[in-house]
């Protein structure tokens, strides 16, 4: 899937769902820290988005979306625990972007593939919106949480730790 077409896919699946949502456009950046800036978000209310590979046992191979909240580090073990792995690392940028669907620093907090299986992280709901560049490094949307947590349907589980 191109990038622009997971763009619009995404735009239409938020209109279809009746979700407030606003985007922003800024200058091209996919650093969490900075595109908040540039966007004028709290980055606790950033989604951080990152793909991690987690083995079950010796023949298979799960795929993580893991969304925490952008001032947080994602705990790697708690994902490899959450879904009883034996090995869990971040997955290689080819892979990643692979089933993300787009760039390093644009993935959406949202699966559109069916072997990336989406959690997210509890503290990620407290904010009333959340921020994240929308599958481009020019293009971010701010989205109700409520209406996230309707249409992305993650499953919520402690996966982040605070420095």
């Amino acid at each position: 899937m191109e990038t622009g077409d997971l763009y619009d896919r995404l735009v239409a699946d938020l209109d279809a769902g009746g979700a407030a949502y606003r985007l922003i456009d800024h200058a091209p950046e996919g650093r969490t820290e900075r595109v908040s800036e540039l966007r004028g978000n709290a980055v606790a209310h950033a989604a951080k988005c990152l793909v991690v590979m987690v083995k079950v046992g010796k023949k298979q191979t799960r795929y993580v979306l893991a969304v925490v909240p952008g001032d947080a580090r994602l705990n790697l073990g708690a994902v490899r625990d959450l879904l009883g792995g034996t090995y869990v690392a971040f997955a290689d940028t080819a892979r990643a972007e692979e089933l993300a669907g787009s760039v390093s620093g644009t993935v959406l907090p949202f699966s559109y593939h069916p072997r990336l299986e989406l959690v997210a992280d509890p503290g990620l709901l407290d904010a009333p919106e959340l921020y994240f560049n929308a599958a481009r490094l020019d293009r971010s949307i701010a989205l109700a949480t409520a209406d996230y947590t309707r249409l992305a349907a993650p499953r919520v589980a402690p996966i982040a730790e605070r420095s």
